[in-house]
């Protein structure tokens, strides 16, 4: 019975250090993996979206919580004012999640770019989703407040081909944007004035 609990005590101990350690390594590696995920995921798709902004949108973005969820959104500077976010949002493909960033006008609430961020669809078909820009760029000047579809389902999105699943995920992602993006309309434009001071 005493090698029992000297077992039980030695295990709880052992366990107790692994996981301090553990949650120190990932404290001490959040910032780290933060800048890594800005600078090869998102970051490239941000670039894009709002190309020609005279700020870095990198390094102007803040967070708003939405519920339990924090939001990151990046603010895009064009003639002077801080009238563009990006942000991200996520749709159901073929293969798991598609991240996709959206990029929306605050001031007529169009959509001014979109790019997949992260996604495991299928290479050579999904997967063409991140880097074909005439399918990325049909979502360029379409309202936010919309639902959007693929032309299968009623919409004006062409699917690309043999990726209809995934050309899907991107409506749903950016029909979420829409729907994350109304809800907090009211705190992005009370933030970007501080952006435009």
């Amino acid at each position: 019975m005493r090698e029992m609990i000297t077992m039980v005590v030695v295990l709880t101990v052992l366990s107790t250090f692994s996981g301090g350690v553990l949650a120190s390594l990932k404290n001490a590696t959040a910032a780290r993996i933060e800048v890594q995920q800005l600078k090869f995921v998102k970051g490239p798709a941000i670039k894009i979206i709002l190309k020609g902004a005279s700020n870095d949108p990198i390094a102007d973005r803040f967070t708003i919580k939405d519920g339990d969820t924090e939001r990151k959104f990046f603010v895009g500077k064009f003639d002077g004012k801080a009238n563009t976010v990006a942000f991200e949002s996520y749709g159901k493909g073929y293969g798991g999640d598609v991240g996709l960033m959206v990029g929306v006008n605050i001031e007529d609430d169009t959509i001014v770019g979109v790019g997949v961020t992260t996604h495991m669809e299928t290479p050579g078909l999904g997967a063409t989703a991140k880097t074909n820009p005439d399918f990325t760029s049909q979502f360029k000047g379409l309202s936010i407040k919309e639902a959007l579809k693929i032309t299968k389902d009623g919409g004006k999105v062409n699917a690309l081909s043999g990726a209809t699943i995934t050309s899907r995920a991107v409506c749903v992602a950016a029909t979420g944007a829409g729907n994350i993006y109304r809800k907090l309309k009211p705190q992005l434009v009370e933030k970007l004035k501080e952006f435009n001071q």
